[in-house]
């Protein structure tokens, strides 16, 4: 009998369904942030700004994994989203260090000065 009891103490604190707000405004979000990296990024010739709109679209695609993870009651959106911060990171250290040789050999920032590389 008192495994009965832990057990239904245990899913007491169980999430409930989302209410107020609904799946479809985390995914408009989402959307927004998204549209918005996806413009600065084809828009800005600044190789920081750029690097700085794919950070805005790894987040937007994690708002919309969590959105999902919460909606369905599913701990696999979270899981997943580790994993994209876990490249955003990466990118992030990666694209710093190529800023930084790119900057020291050209004095410049500007991505259309770096659209030919020659070898």
């Amino acid at each position: 009998m008192p495994d009965l009891v832990v057990s239904t103490l245990a899913q007491a604190d169980f999430p409930e369904v989302m209410h107020a707000i609904t799946l479809y405004h985390y995914l408009l979000v989402s959307a927004v942030m998204f549209c918005l990296g996806l413009i600065g990024f084809v828009t800005r010739r600044n190789l920081i700004i750029m690097f700085l709109c794919t950070e805005l679209m790894f987040q937007a695609a994690g708002i919309a994994l969590i959105a999902f993870g919460r909606f369905y009651l599913d701990y696999t959106g979270q899981v997943f989203v580790i994993f994209v911060l876990t490249v955003a990171a990466a990118e992030a250290a990666l694209a710093l260090a190529l800023v930084v040789l790119l900057f020291r050999r050209k004095e410049s920032l500007d991505g259309t000065a770096w659209a030919v590389l020659k070898g």
